[in-house]
Protein backbone atom coordinates (compact mmCIF):
# COMPACT_ATOMS: atom_id res chain seq x y z
CA UNK A 1 0.00 0.00 0.00
CA UNK A 2 2.68 2.49 1.10
CA UNK A 3 4.88 1.66 -2.09
CA UNK A 4 1.74 2.24 -4.53
CA UNK A 5 1.11 5.77 -3.04
CA UNK A 6 4.86 7.05 -3.38
CA UNK A 7 5.07 5.18 -6.60
CA UNK A 8 2.16 7.59 -7.58
CA UNK A 9 2.81 10.54 -5.69
CA UNK A 10 6.45 10.49 -8.33
CA UNK A 11 4.12 10.19 -11.35
CA UNK A 12 1.65 12.97 -10.93
CA UNK A 13 4.86 14.95 -9.61
CA UNK A 14 6.17 14.35 -13.06
CA UNK A 15 3.24 15.22 -14.88
CA UNK A 16 3.35 19.10 -12.81
CA UNK A 17 7.07 18.97 -14.27
CA UNK A 18 5.39 18.98 -17.35
CA UNK A 19 2.17 20.45 -17.81
CA UNK A 20 2.01 23.33 -14.41
CA UNK A 21 3.20 26.83 -14.10
CA UNK A 22 6.24 28.06 -13.89
CA UNK A 23 6.50 28.17 -10.23
CA UNK A 24 4.66 24.68 -9.85
CA UNK A 25 7.03 22.86 -12.35
CA UNK A 26 9.94 24.15 -10.46
CA UNK A 27 8.71 22.62 -7.03
CA UNK A 28 7.47 19.64 -8.63
CA UNK A 29 11.08 18.84 -10.31
CA UNK A 30 12.32 19.75 -6.69
CA UNK A 31 10.41 17.04 -4.93
CA UNK A 32 10.41 14.11 -7.39
CA UNK A 33 13.35 13.04 -5.92
CA UNK A 34 11.87 12.80 -2.47
CA UNK A 35 8.72 11.11 -4.10
CA UNK A 36 11.15 8.97 -5.50
CA UNK A 37 13.16 8.42 -2.75
CA UNK A 38 9.53 7.39 -0.31
CA UNK A 39 8.88 5.08 -3.00
CA UNK A 40 12.51 2.78 -2.32
CA UNK A 41 11.47 3.43 1.24
CA UNK A 42 8.05 2.10 1.05
CA UNK A 43 9.91 -0.86 -0.56
CA UNK A 44 12.05 -1.87 1.81
CA UNK A 45 9.51 -1.42 4.41
CA UNK A 46 6.81 -3.96 2.27
CA UNK A 47 9.33 -6.74 3.53
CA UNK A 48 12.37 -6.41 1.29
CA UNK A 49 15.63 -7.43 3.75
CA UNK A 50 18.31 -6.37 1.02
CA UNK A 51 17.69 -3.46 -1.86
CA UNK A 52 19.21 -5.06 -5.04
CA UNK A 53 22.07 -3.46 -6.12
CA UNK A 54 20.43 -2.10 -9.61
CA UNK A 55 17.36 -0.65 -7.61
CA UNK A 56 20.17 1.83 -5.64
CA UNK A 57 21.28 2.14 -8.55
CA UNK A 58 17.93 3.50 -10.29
CA UNK A 59 17.17 5.40 -7.16
CA UNK A 60 20.56 7.78 -7.21
CA UNK A 61 19.91 8.08 -10.68
CA UNK A 62 16.11 9.29 -10.76
CA UNK A 63 16.86 11.61 -7.42
CA UNK A 64 19.01 13.34 -9.76
CA UNK A 65 16.97 13.29 -12.43
CA UNK A 66 19.29 11.60 -14.53
CA UNK A 67 16.60 9.95 -16.69
CA UNK A 68 18.94 8.42 -19.24
CA UNK A 69 21.08 6.29 -16.88
CA UNK A 70 18.61 5.53 -14.92
CA UNK A 71 16.62 3.86 -18.06
CA UNK A 72 20.05 2.20 -18.97
CA UNK A 73 20.35 -0.04 -15.52
CA UNK A 74 16.92 -1.05 -16.12
CA UNK A 75 16.74 -2.10 -19.74
CA UNK A 76 20.09 -4.10 -18.58
CA UNK A 77 18.07 -5.73 -16.13
CA UNK A 78 15.21 -6.49 -18.66
CA UNK A 79 18.04 -8.13 -20.54
CA UNK A 80 18.98 -10.33 -18.00
CA UNK A 81 15.25 -11.29 -17.29
CA UNK A 82 13.23 -9.92 -20.34
CA UNK A 83 9.79 -12.04 -18.99
CA UNK A 84 9.50 -10.07 -15.82
CA UNK A 85 6.59 -7.73 -15.95
CA UNK A 86 7.74 -5.80 -12.82
CA UNK A 87 11.16 -4.30 -14.54
CA UNK A 88 9.03 -3.20 -17.53
CA UNK A 89 6.52 -1.44 -15.25
CA UNK A 90 9.90 0.19 -13.68
CA UNK A 91 10.88 0.88 -17.25
CA UNK A 92 7.81 1.97 -17.86
CA UNK A 93 7.42 4.42 -15.05
CA UNK A 94 10.50 6.05 -15.32
CA UNK A 95 10.00 6.70 -19.00
CA UNK A 96 6.47 8.32 -17.45
CA UNK A 97 8.60 10.47 -15.53
CA UNK A 98 10.95 11.63 -18.08
CA UNK A 99 7.78 12.84 -20.31
CA UNK A 100 7.95 9.97 -22.74
CA UNK A 101 4.58 9.41 -22.21
CA UNK A 102 3.54 7.60 -25.90
CA UNK A 103 6.50 5.09 -25.24
CA UNK A 104 5.06 4.84 -21.23
CA UNK A 105 1.60 4.41 -22.96
CA UNK A 106 3.01 1.38 -25.27
CA UNK A 107 5.12 -0.29 -22.47
CA UNK A 108 1.76 -0.63 -19.89
CA UNK A 109 -0.08 -1.66 -22.40
CA UNK A 110 2.74 -4.22 -23.43
CA UNK A 111 2.19 -5.36 -19.50
CA UNK A 112 -1.40 -5.63 -19.96
CA UNK A 113 -1.07 -7.94 -22.97
CA UNK A 114 0.41 -10.27 -20.79
CA UNK A 115 -1.60 -9.84 -17.76
CA UNK A 116 -4.73 -7.38 -17.14
CA UNK A 117 -4.72 -8.15 -12.81
CA UNK A 118 -2.35 -5.89 -11.14
CA UNK A 119 -4.50 -2.22 -10.37
CA UNK A 120 -0.86 -0.65 -9.99
CA UNK A 121 -0.38 -1.14 -13.95
CA UNK A 122 -3.92 0.01 -14.36
CA UNK A 123 -3.19 3.57 -12.56
CA UNK A 124 0.01 3.36 -13.83
CA UNK A 125 -1.51 3.83 -17.19
CA UNK A 126 -4.00 6.36 -16.25
CA UNK A 127 -1.54 8.54 -15.20
CA UNK A 128 -0.17 8.60 -18.57
CA UNK A 129 -3.49 9.03 -20.39
CA UNK A 130 -4.02 11.81 -17.97
CA UNK A 131 -0.57 13.66 -19.02
CA UNK A 132 -1.72 13.17 -22.63
CA UNK A 133 -5.32 14.66 -22.33
CA UNK A 134 -6.93 11.57 -22.65
CA UNK A 135 -9.22 12.01 -19.60
CA UNK A 136 -11.89 9.28 -21.19
CA UNK A 137 -9.47 6.10 -21.25
CA UNK A 138 -8.01 7.49 -18.08
CA UNK A 139 -11.12 6.84 -16.03
CA UNK A 140 -11.81 3.49 -18.45
CA UNK A 141 -8.09 2.46 -17.10
CA UNK A 142 -8.75 3.69 -13.66
CA UNK A 143 -12.74 1.87 -13.65
CA UNK A 144 -10.70 -1.61 -14.35
CA UNK A 145 -8.38 -0.85 -11.14
CA UNK A 146 -10.86 -0.40 -8.56
CA UNK A 147 -12.63 -3.26 -9.89
CA UNK A 148 -10.02 -5.51 -9.05
CA UNK A 149 -9.37 -4.04 -6.02
CA UNK A 150 -12.23 -1.62 -4.79
CA UNK A 151 -11.01 -1.25 -0.92
CA UNK A 152 -8.18 0.84 -1.64
CA UNK A 153 -8.04 4.32 -1.05
CA UNK A 154 -5.55 5.70 -3.04
CA UNK A 155 -7.29 4.20 -6.53
CA UNK A 156 -10.56 6.21 -5.85
CA UNK A 157 -8.10 8.79 -5.01
CA UNK A 158 -6.45 8.72 -8.70
CA UNK A 159 -10.15 8.49 -10.24
CA UNK A 160 -10.96 11.78 -8.11
CA UNK A 161 -8.06 13.55 -9.83
CA UNK A 162 -9.09 12.30 -13.26
CA UNK A 163 -12.82 13.28 -13.00
CA UNK A 164 -12.13 16.58 -11.56
CA UNK A 165 -9.58 17.05 -15.32
CA UNK A 166 -12.73 16.21 -16.95
CA UNK A 167 -15.00 18.39 -15.37
CA UNK A 168 -17.00 15.94 -13.73
CA UNK A 169 -17.31 18.20 -9.99
CA UNK A 170 -19.61 16.27 -8.49
CA UNK A 171 -18.40 12.83 -8.86
CA UNK A 172 -15.06 13.63 -8.49
CA UNK A 173 -16.03 15.08 -4.73
CA UNK A 174 -17.68 11.47 -4.25
CA UNK A 175 -14.38 9.09 -4.96
CA UNK A 176 -12.05 11.77 -2.87
CA UNK A 177 -14.87 10.96 -0.03
CA UNK A 178 -14.48 7.45 -0.70
CA UNK A 179 -10.78 7.38 -0.63
CA UNK A 180 -11.63 9.01 2.49
CA UNK A 181 -13.68 6.67 4.21
CA UNK A 182 -11.41 4.01 3.74
CA UNK A 183 -8.07 5.70 4.33
CA UNK A 184 -8.99 8.57 7.28
CA UNK A 185 -5.08 9.44 6.92
CA UNK A 186 -5.33 9.96 2.98
CA UNK A 187 -3.27 13.10 2.48
CA UNK A 188 -4.29 12.62 -1.10
CA UNK A 189 -8.01 12.29 0.17
CA UNK A 190 -7.87 15.42 1.68
CA UNK A 191 -6.39 17.56 -0.84
CA UNK A 192 -8.77 16.38 -3.43
CA UNK A 193 -11.58 17.68 -0.93
CA UNK A 194 -9.98 20.49 -0.30
CA UNK A 195 -9.46 21.73 -3.46
CA UNK A 196 -13.21 21.92 -4.18
CA UNK A 197 -13.77 24.13 -1.25
CA UNK A 198 -11.02 27.15 -3.48
CA UNK A 199 -12.66 26.32 -6.39
CA UNK A 200 -14.68 29.60 -7.89
CA UNK A 201 -17.29 29.48 -10.55
CA UNK A 202 -18.38 33.12 -10.95
CA UNK A 203 -16.28 36.11 -11.69
CA UNK A 204 -17.34 39.24 -11.74
CA UNK A 205 -15.34 42.08 -13.37
CA UNK A 206 -15.54 46.29 -13.64
CA UNK A 207 -13.79 47.80 -16.10
CA UNK A 208 -13.44 51.19 -17.66
CA UNK A 209 -11.58 52.13 -21.19
CA UNK A 210 -10.19 55.61 -22.50
CA UNK A 211 -9.75 56.91 -26.04
CA UNK A 212 -7.81 60.09 -26.69
CA UNK A 213 -7.83 61.30 -30.63
CA UNK A 214 -5.81 64.57 -32.02
CA UNK A 215 -9.55 65.16 -34.50
CA UNK A 216 -12.16 65.16 -31.77
CA UNK A 217 -12.60 64.73 -27.96
CA UNK A 218 -12.05 61.79 -25.87
CA UNK A 219 -14.50 59.20 -25.67
CA UNK A 220 -15.19 56.97 -22.68
CA UNK A 221 -16.84 53.93 -21.59
CA UNK A 222 -17.32 51.87 -18.33
CA UNK A 223 -18.72 48.33 -18.27
CA UNK A 224 -19.65 45.43 -15.85
CA UNK A 225 -19.86 41.64 -16.73
CA UNK A 226 -20.89 38.50 -14.56
CA UNK A 227 -19.05 35.56 -16.07
CA UNK A 228 -21.05 32.29 -14.52
CA UNK A 229 -19.99 28.44 -14.98
CA UNK A 230 -22.76 26.21 -13.64
CA UNK A 231 -21.35 22.92 -14.08
CA UNK A 232 -18.29 21.49 -16.73
CA UNK A 233 -20.42 22.19 -19.56
CA UNK A 234 -22.56 25.42 -19.60
CA UNK A 235 -21.26 28.59 -18.72
CA UNK A 236 -23.16 32.12 -19.36
CA UNK A 237 -21.74 35.48 -19.44
CA UNK A 238 -23.34 38.53 -18.82
CA UNK A 239 -22.56 42.43 -19.58
CA UNK A 240 -23.76 46.13 -18.94
CA UNK A 241 -21.68 48.67 -21.09
CA UNK A 242 -22.35 52.71 -21.20
CA UNK A 243 -20.61 54.99 -23.40
CA UNK A 244 -20.10 58.40 -24.03
CA UNK A 245 -19.28 59.57 -27.14
CA UNK A 246 -19.01 63.23 -28.25
CA UNK A 247 -21.27 64.43 -25.80
CA UNK A 248 -23.68 61.47 -26.55
CA UNK A 249 -24.89 58.76 -24.29
CA UNK A 250 -25.30 55.27 -25.15
CA UNK A 251 -25.55 51.85 -23.58
CA UNK A 252 -25.70 48.04 -24.32
CA UNK A 253 -26.86 45.01 -23.00
CA UNK A 254 -24.61 41.72 -23.81
CA UNK A 255 -25.37 37.79 -23.21
CA UNK A 256 -23.88 34.72 -23.91
CA UNK A 257 -24.09 30.89 -23.39
CA UNK A 258 -21.57 28.52 -23.88
CA UNK A 259 -21.49 24.96 -23.71
CA UNK A 260 -18.81 22.52 -23.93
CA UNK A 261 -18.28 18.74 -25.42
CA UNK A 262 -15.31 16.66 -24.64
CA UNK A 263 -14.50 15.30 -27.45
CA UNK A 264 -15.65 18.40 -30.10
CA UNK A 265 -14.68 22.22 -27.66
CA UNK A 266 -17.28 24.85 -26.89
CA UNK A 267 -20.11 26.25 -28.64
CA UNK A 268 -21.03 29.90 -27.95
CA UNK A 269 -23.85 32.20 -29.00
CA UNK A 270 -25.09 35.57 -27.69
CA UNK A 271 -26.07 38.81 -28.66
CA UNK A 272 -26.66 42.30 -27.77
CA UNK A 273 -29.27 44.94 -27.84
CA UNK A 274 -29.34 48.31 -26.15
CA UNK A 275 -30.05 52.29 -26.68
CA UNK A 276 -27.76 53.41 -29.71
CA UNK A 277 -28.19 56.46 -30.00
CA UNK A 278 -26.22 56.26 -33.02
CA UNK A 279 -23.14 55.96 -31.89
CA UNK A 280 -23.16 51.89 -31.14
CA UNK A 281 -24.69 49.40 -32.89
CA UNK A 282 -28.66 48.82 -32.57
CA UNK A 283 -27.87 45.49 -32.25
CA UNK A 284 -25.55 42.56 -32.25
CA UNK A 285 -25.34 38.63 -32.69
CA UNK A 286 -22.82 36.35 -32.91
CA UNK A 287 -21.15 32.36 -32.43
CA UNK A 288 -17.67 31.08 -31.88
CA UNK A 289 -16.64 27.82 -31.74
CA UNK A 290 -13.20 26.78 -29.92
CA UNK A 291 -10.96 23.69 -29.88
CA UNK A 292 -7.97 23.01 -28.74
CA UNK A 293 -5.08 20.51 -28.22
CA UNK A 294 -2.62 19.21 -25.33
CA UNK A 295 0.75 18.01 -25.87
CA UNK A 296 1.51 15.04 -23.70
CA UNK A 297 5.04 14.98 -24.02
CA UNK A 298 7.32 17.58 -23.01
CA UNK A 299 8.07 19.79 -26.10
CA UNK A 300 8.60 23.27 -27.52
CA UNK A 301 4.80 23.10 -28.15
CA UNK A 302 2.21 22.76 -24.68
CA UNK A 303 -0.89 22.72 -26.54
CA UNK A 304 -2.93 24.73 -29.63
CA UNK A 305 -6.03 26.32 -29.46
CA UNK A 306 -8.19 26.93 -32.66
CA UNK A 307 -11.06 29.47 -32.80
CA UNK A 308 -14.06 30.70 -35.52
CA UNK A 309 -16.03 33.03 -34.85
CA UNK A 310 -19.04 35.42 -36.40
CA UNK A 311 -20.37 38.54 -35.69
CA UNK A 312 -23.22 40.78 -36.48
CA UNK A 313 -23.36 44.21 -36.20
CA UNK A 314 -26.51 46.31 -37.22
CA UNK A 315 -26.18 50.13 -37.17
CA UNK A 316 -29.27 52.92 -38.00
CA UNK A 317 -27.17 52.96 -41.42
CA UNK A 318 -24.58 50.32 -41.52
CA UNK A 319 -25.03 46.93 -41.38
CA UNK A 320 -21.50 44.70 -40.43
CA UNK A 321 -20.45 40.83 -40.73
CA UNK A 322 -16.87 39.69 -39.56
CA UNK A 323 -15.57 36.25 -39.87
CA UNK A 324 -12.17 35.55 -37.80
CA UNK A 325 -10.26 32.90 -36.95
CA UNK A 326 -8.01 32.51 -34.15
CA UNK A 327 -4.96 30.75 -33.53
CA UNK A 328 -3.48 30.48 -29.98
CA UNK A 329 0.14 28.24 -29.10
CA UNK A 330 0.73 27.49 -25.56
CA UNK A 331 4.73 27.87 -24.97
CA UNK A 332 6.52 26.08 -21.97
CA UNK A 333 7.10 28.57 -18.70
CA UNK A 334 2.82 30.21 -19.24
CA UNK A 335 4.35 32.09 -23.03
CA UNK A 336 1.18 32.40 -25.27
CA UNK A 337 1.62 33.40 -28.90
CA UNK A 338 -2.03 34.53 -30.48
CA UNK A 339 -2.60 35.20 -34.23
CA UNK A 340 -5.88 36.43 -35.63
CA UNK A 341 -7.04 37.25 -38.75
CA UNK A 342 -10.25 38.84 -39.45
CA UNK A 343 -12.29 39.88 -42.81
CA UNK A 344 -15.15 42.30 -42.50
CA UNK A 345 -18.14 42.92 -44.96
CA UNK A 346 -19.34 46.22 -44.94
CA UNK A 347 -22.50 47.89 -46.02
CA UNK A 348 -23.86 51.12 -45.79
CA UNK A 349 -27.40 52.74 -46.90
CA UNK A 350 -27.47 53.87 -50.59
CA UNK A 351 -23.97 52.77 -51.03
CA UNK A 352 -22.32 49.35 -52.27
CA UNK A 353 -20.76 46.22 -49.46
CA UNK A 354 -17.12 45.69 -49.61
CA UNK A 355 -14.89 43.13 -47.75
CA UNK A 356 -11.55 44.21 -45.88
CA UNK A 357 -8.98 42.72 -44.03
CA UNK A 358 -7.05 42.74 -40.64
CA UNK A 359 -4.99 41.25 -38.79
CA UNK A 360 -3.63 40.89 -34.75
CA UNK A 361 -0.51 39.06 -33.42
CA UNK A 362 -0.09 39.08 -29.69
CA UNK A 363 2.85 37.26 -27.46
CA UNK A 364 1.95 37.04 -23.46
CA UNK A 365 4.22 36.28 -20.92
CA UNK A 366 5.17 36.01 -17.45
CA UNK A 367 7.01 38.41 -15.55
CA UNK A 368 6.99 38.20 -11.35
CA UNK A 369 5.85 35.61 -8.89
CA UNK A 370 6.00 36.43 -5.04
CA UNK A 371 3.98 35.52 -2.31
CA UNK A 372 1.06 33.89 -4.02
CA UNK A 373 1.30 36.91 -6.47
CA UNK A 374 1.52 37.05 -10.04
CA UNK A 375 2.46 39.84 -12.91
CA UNK A 376 2.33 38.69 -16.36
CA UNK A 377 2.29 40.89 -19.57
CA UNK A 378 1.19 41.29 -23.36
CA UNK A 379 2.52 42.82 -26.52
CA UNK A 380 0.69 43.07 -29.65
CA UNK A 381 0.62 44.57 -33.18
CA UNK A 382 -2.35 44.87 -35.28
CA UNK A 383 -2.73 45.96 -38.96
CA UNK A 384 -5.78 47.25 -40.40
CA UNK A 385 -7.96 46.51 -37.18
CA UNK A 386 -11.45 48.45 -37.17
CA UNK A 387 -13.63 48.03 -34.19
CA UNK A 388 -17.15 47.61 -35.23
CA UNK A 389 -18.24 48.71 -31.88
CA UNK A 390 -17.53 52.11 -32.02
CA UNK A 391 -19.75 54.26 -35.32
CA UNK A 392 -16.46 56.56 -35.40
CA UNK A 393 -14.34 53.49 -36.58
CA UNK A 394 -16.06 51.52 -39.48
CA UNK A 395 -15.11 51.97 -42.59
CA UNK A 396 -11.97 53.93 -41.58
CA UNK A 397 -8.81 51.71 -41.07
CA UNK A 398 -6.09 51.65 -38.64
CA UNK A 399 -2.89 50.90 -40.48
CA UNK A 400 -0.84 50.42 -37.87
CA UNK A 401 -1.45 49.77 -33.84
CA UNK A 402 0.67 49.16 -30.94
CA UNK A 403 0.28 48.26 -27.54
CA UNK A 404 0.58 45.97 -24.44
CA UNK A 405 -1.47 44.90 -21.21
CA UNK A 406 -0.54 43.94 -17.47
CA UNK A 407 -2.30 41.43 -15.46
CA UNK A 408 -1.53 41.63 -11.00
CA UNK A 409 -2.98 38.45 -9.79
CA UNK A 410 -3.10 39.59 -6.40
CA UNK A 411 -4.71 36.65 -4.41
CA UNK A 412 -6.26 33.37 -6.33
CA UNK A 413 -9.38 35.06 -6.19
CA UNK A 414 -8.55 39.05 -7.59
CA UNK A 415 -6.78 40.52 -10.00
CA UNK A 416 -6.22 43.73 -12.12
CA UNK A 417 -5.72 44.42 -15.35
CA UNK A 418 -4.60 47.43 -17.99
CA UNK A 419 -3.75 48.23 -21.11
CA UNK A 420 -2.77 51.08 -23.76
CA UNK A 421 -2.67 51.01 -27.24
CA UNK A 422 -1.35 53.93 -29.55
CA UNK A 423 -3.25 53.64 -33.40
CA UNK A 424 -2.34 55.08 -36.12
CA UNK A 425 -5.22 55.71 -38.96
CA UNK A 426 -5.53 56.98 -42.10
CA UNK A 427 -5.38 60.69 -42.91
CA UNK A 428 -3.09 61.44 -39.97
CA UNK A 429 -5.32 60.48 -37.55
CA UNK A 430 -4.50 58.82 -34.01
CA UNK A 431 -6.28 57.38 -31.61
CA UNK A 432 -4.27 56.49 -27.96
CA UNK A 433 -6.11 54.06 -25.81
CA UNK A 434 -5.79 52.87 -22.34
CA UNK A 435 -8.40 51.37 -19.49
CA UNK A 436 -8.21 48.63 -16.47
CA UNK A 437 -10.70 46.37 -15.30
CA UNK A 438 -10.86 45.17 -11.72
CA UNK A 439 -12.33 41.17 -11.39
CA UNK A 440 -13.18 39.02 -8.49
CA UNK A 441 -13.72 35.32 -7.83
CA UNK A 442 -15.75 33.81 -5.68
Amino acid sequence: MYMVVCLHGAARLAQGVRTGSGAFRACAALFLGIAATLFFCATRAAGQNETPEWQIQVRSYVESQDWAAALWVVERQIARSPRDTDLWAWHARILEWSGRLQEAEAEYLKILKISRKDPDVWMGLSSVYLGEGKNEEALRALDTAVELDPKRADLHAARGRALRAAGEGRAARHEFESALALDPASNEALSGIRSFEDETTQELRFGQENDLFNFSGPNHAEWVSLVSRWDSRWTTSLAANTYQRGGVQAGKFVGGITTRVPTWGAFTIGGATGHDNGVIPKSEAFFDVDRGWKSGDVELVRGIEFDYGQHWYWYQAARILSLSGTAIVYFPREWTLTLVGTGARSAFSGAGAEWRPSGVARTGFPLARWAGKRLSGNLFFAAGTEDFAQVDQIGRFASRTYGGGLRFQLTARQDITGYASYQKRTQDRTDKNFGFSYGIHF
